[in-house]
């Protein structure tokens, strides 16, 4: 494509992503040298950058984008102002696009922010040009939102939102601390690159860098250093195969802020209907993967038909000791929730459930030394 046939510069955006970069790597470190920075400017920065970060993935990402849970009128709020903080547009527009990134993911004319067009264009180059001008209006994929007075009320009124945040709250804590301009390229410059470029990591690196550990049918990739960048969304395989858990680090030591926060949020009554997908589903799709992959390594060798025989063998034994775990798990809680069962049936049934888990675990760890070896 030639210069000529390029769709129009976003000359607004170029001027935002130019100017807060150019004020945080040059015009900061000029005042810093010579008016020196205190330990309130850092305080402040890491509190509204991670404020910022934090409505974007709990309120643009999971709440709004991915319905994940439903949330009190204060947490949308919250997070809705929070948003205009960030300057990422209105969530209408923001869930609107990410909505399409996951129907369409990796289709080079659909998905908005396609990681097969390259690490640049995914980062940053996509909202520098106007590549496709109807989704600016265009809002069909969030008929839902639009019913939401709090999204339709920061729409409405972002432009003002985002000038009042940007400016108001460092020149606020400049005058506090007696540091406007220093505040300004603390609070606004600074926290500002920091808050763009680690969330469009996930558009860009998350489809570049990490592992593939329950599906490889996009380029969605899990990363634990990525995920202590972004606030929990490193791990970003798992969100495109169960893009509708309240989770992105399912594991309780994976490192998952906003998951973390919404948790907060139901235990104070300000969330609930927190969705979590099935634990057969997650490691079902593991043990396709890993499956998968020892397939393709033992297809690489010579007379390595009885090995993928005994691995397809091993994979079959897997999943039926799985499904009958589950099965037995799943009878257990209705018996328990329904409290239709006698004090003797229940305590059987517990004994058998303790049996099948024992069963499972032992041919989970068999089935993962094997895909191991082989993969």
């Amino acid at each position: 494509m030639t210069d000529q046939q390029k769709p129009p510069l976003i000359w607004l955006n170029i001027f935002i992503f130019s100017t807060s970069l150019l004020l945080a790597l040059v015009v900061l470190p000029i005042y810093g040298f010579f008016f020196g920075f205190g330990s309130e400017h850092w305080i402040w920065l890491a509190i509204t950058f991670c404020f910022c970060n934090l409505t974007i993935t709990t309120g643009y990402h999971r709440l709004w984008s991915h319905k994940a849970f439903e949330a009190h009128a204060v947490i949308r709020i919250i997070c809705a102002i929070g948003g205009a903080f960030s300057l990422q547009n209105s969530v209408l527009h923001w869930a609107s696009d990410h909505r399409n990134h996951h129907k369409y993911v990796d289709n080079n004319h659909k998905d908005p922010y396609s990681a097969k067009k390259g690490f640049w264009y995914s980062h940053v180059g996509w909202m520098l040009r106007e590549y496709d001008v109807e989704r600016y209006s265009d809002y069909t994929n969030c008929r839902d939102l639009k019913k939401d007075r709090i999204v339709m009320w920061q729409h409405n009124n972002y432009v003002l939102l985002a000038l009042l945040t940007n400016i108001a709250i460092p020149v606020g804590l400049g005058l506090l601390y007696g540091d406007v301009l220093g505040m300004l390229l603390v609070v606004g410059a600074l926290r500002l690159v920091l808050n763009h470029h680690t969330t469009f990591f996930i558009n860009s690196l998350a489809h570049i860098w990490g592992s593939q550990p329950y599906t490889d049918k996009n380029s969605a990739r899990d990363s634990a250093f990525l995920a202590f960048l972004t606030f929990g969304e490193g791990y970003h395989n798992y969100h495109h195969f169960f893009e509708n858990d309240y989770r992105n680090g399912i594991d309780w030591w994976q490192y998952d802020p906003t998951k973390w926060v919404i948790r907060l949020s139901a235990w104070l009554g300000l969330a609930s209907n927190l969705k979590r997908s099935p634990e057969e589903r997650i490691e079902k799709a593991k043990a396709k993967m890993q499956l998968i992959r020892a397939n393709n390594s033992l297809e690489l060798l010579p007379d390595c038909q009885t090995m993928i025989k005994n691995l397809h063998d091993e994979y079959g034994i897997f999943l039926q000791n799985m499904n009958a775990y589950y099965e037995v798990k799943k009878q257990l809680i209705e018996m328990k929730k329904n409290k239709i069962a006698q004090k003797y049936d229940l305590i059987e049934r517990k004994k058998q459930y303790q049996k099948m888990k024992l069963r499972w675990l032992e041919q989970r760890k068999s089935w993962n030394q094997l895909a191991l070896q082989y993969a």
